[in-house]
């Protein structure tokens, strides 16, 4: 496989490209390659719909990502 790697100015790679041909060759040995279109269960939408109400309504109980981490590592 002929790949091209794309990297940033800090040298860090931030991309592959695959030239056409091969990329039809994956999508026809692979079927699910390329079908990036999900459905999403209408009960978990209405999770979200849940917690986004519950969040809005008391915004100061939200933690960041980091404290959040942090409470879920002490019941480890």
């Amino acid at each position: 496989m002929n790949l091209q790697y794309i990297t940033d100015d800090n040298g860090q790679t931030t991309g592959v490209f695959i030239p056409i041909q091969e990329w039809n060759d994956l999508k026809t040995k692979l079927k699910s390659i390329g079908q990036e279109e999900l459905e999403v269960p209408e009960w978990q939408k209405a999770i979200v719909r849940e917690r986004m109400e519950t969040y809005k309504k008391n915004p100061e109980r939200a933690l960041d990502f980091d404290t959040a981490m942090e409470e879920i590592e002490k019941d480890l």
